[in-house]
Order: C-alpha cells, then sequence, then structure tokens
C-alpha cells in the first residue's frame, strides 16, 4: 500500500493543532474551541456537508497532486486550474510544496478529475510539475506564523502540443477582500479515514472570515467552514463560488489549508500581493 507522506497537519487533533487554530485547550469552559472567545457563527450558519461524495463525480478542473519524494514516499494533495495566459497553472496550498526542515518532492503531477486512476499511473495519466511559486515568507517562516502565506501556484508542462487550460478549462482566481456573505463549495480528494483519496469529495456552506477579535493572529483573514470533516489529501483543494455545472468551473476565492478532528477547516484566500506569484507561474497579464 503506498504511504501517504504527511504534510504538516492539514487535518491534525485539536490536541496537536491549538496554535495552527487558535484551539483553546481541551476542557476549556464557556469559549469557542476555535476562537478562544465568543463563537463566530452558530453552527446552523456556517455548516458544511460532511462526508459527501462530489455529485457529479468529477470536475474537471479540480484533481490531485501526487508527488514522489526522494525516499520514495508520496504525496497526496489537491488542487485546480487557474485561469492564465499560459494556459497551465495549478493552484493548491504552499504546504504541499514546501515545509520548513522537509525535502521537497522530487517530481509531482497534476491529474485532472482524477477517479480511482491510482497514484501509480500519475506519471501516465497527470500533468508534470515544471515549476513552483511560493511566497519567500512561507519558505523562511516558521508555523504557525507562516500560514496567512499557505498558497502556491504550479505551472505544468504541454501534454500533445495543448495546455492544460485548453484540455480541461480553468477556473477564475479571486484575491482579497472576501465577501464571507457567500456560500462556499471545498472540493478535494481526503485519503484517510473514513476516505481513501480516490474520489472527490466536498463540504458546502457559509464560512466565516475571521478577525482579530475572532481567533490568533497567523488564522485572521481565514475562511472558516464548521461542520467539514474532509481529511488529510484535501489539502490545497479549491474552496469555489459560482460553480457553472457546463464549464465544471467557477472562482476559486481559497485554498484548503489546515483543520482539525472536529469538524472545523480554514481556508486561505489571496491577498493581493499572490498577484505577482500567479503572473511568474502563468507568463504576463493578458491586455
Amino acid at each position: 500500500m503506498d504511504r501517504i507522506r504527511a504534510v504538516i497537519a492539514a487535518f491534525v487533533t485539536v490536541a496537536t493543532s491549538a496554535a495552527l487554530l487558535g484551539a483553546a485547550p481541551l476542557g476549556a469552559p464557556a469559549v469557542d474551541p476555535v476562537s478562544g472567545a465568543a463563537a463566530v457563527r452558530t453552527a446552523a450558519e456556517g455548516t458544511g456537508t460532511p462526508r459527501a461524495p462530489w455529485p457529479g463525480g468529477t470536475v474537471r478542473t479540480v484533481g490531485k497532486l501526487i508527488g514522489t519524494y526522494p525516499d520514495g514516499q508520496l504525496l497526496a494533495c489537491s488542487g485546480a486550474v487557474v485561469d492564465a495566459p499560459n494556459g497551465s497553472v495549478v493552484v493548491t496550498a504552499a504546504h504541499c510544496v514546501h515545509n520548513p526542515g522537509e525535502p521537497r518532492w522530487k517530481q509531482a503531477w497534476f491529474v485532472p478529475a482524477y477517479d480511482r486512476h491510482g497514484t501509480a499511473n500519475a506519471a501516465r495519466v497527470g500533468w508534470r510539475v515544471t515549476s513552483v511559486h511560493l511566497e519567500s515568507a512561507w519558505k523562511r517562516g516558521r508555523l504557525p506564523q507562516a500560514l496567512p502565506y499557505d498558497y502556491a501556484f504550479l505551472k505544468v508542462e504541454k501534454k500533445g502540443g495543448r495546455t492544460l487550460q485548453e484540455t480541461v478549462g480553468a477556473n477564475r482566481l479571486d484575491f482579497e477582500p472576501v465577501d464571507p456573505a457567500e456560500r462556499t463549495v471545498a472540493l478535494g480528494y481526503p485519503a484517510t479515514k473514513p476516505y481513501d483519496g480516490e474520489t472527490l469529495a466536498h463540504c458546502a456552506g457559509t464560512p466565516a472570515l475571521l478577525t482579530e477579535r475572532d481567533t490568533q493572529q497567523p488564522n485572521v483573514g481565514g475562511l472558516l467552514l464548521e461542520s467539514c470533516d474532509l481529511t488529510q489529501g484535501s489539502s490545497g483543494g479549491p474552496w469555489l463560488r459560482d460553480y457553472d455545472a457546463a464549464s465544471q468551473s467557477g472562482t476559486v476565492v481559497a485554498v484548503m489549508s489546515v483543520g482539525d478532528d472536529r469538524g472545523r477547516v480554514l481556508g486561505r484566500p489571496f491577498p493581493a500581493e499572490a498577484r505577482r506569484l500567479l503572473q511568474a507561474a502563468g507568463g504576463r497579464p493578458r491586455g
């Protein structure tokens, strides 16, 4: 069985994620465990749909990121194609690319519309990653302070003379500020129990935008979705709005960053300075 390499606790227990999620210690009375203060919103306002396969089976602009390490272990994350001049850009989480003190993967492939392809077939059916673009503040930083920079852009190869975007389409990408009062769908390929990483899963709901009054500094600006049990492997998956079934695309407003074992996940939006990384991965802006 393939061993899935754990990458910085994209999903970890409350006991080990207190610093990452701003969680109060277990047993702390009368406070919200994510914020350490009054609840950001009620469960009814911020609910997701746990353990839900995507009803359409796959989304052709969303896929699985599979990487191999020098020691033979595997990386499994998620990602989405985003519109770029070169037609060859995938967005994911920075921790799917690099973690301080960890070796970087040797090679990686993005498999759009992954559905039980098997990790061993990634090189055959996937699009090889040729370059990665992430913030220097992430590469130089330490956790949890670097969490606001948990996003990355990947450039992938052409196949048969066609770009990834020409082949499957692409999602739009939106930058901060993000309006929290819109229904959002989080998509990804969770790979730990109760999931197996072989099919697309999702959560949907209206997230909360975390402020300094709600949470510790590393999480400020993040989108919080409750009642969502997506596990490791869904890291880097897109948080989509305005999904169109015909084009199988929407607007990416964040990527899956961290979460815990109590069904709370945090999506990391894109600050204005992330445009620079997108341009580096995707070529010069159109027009």
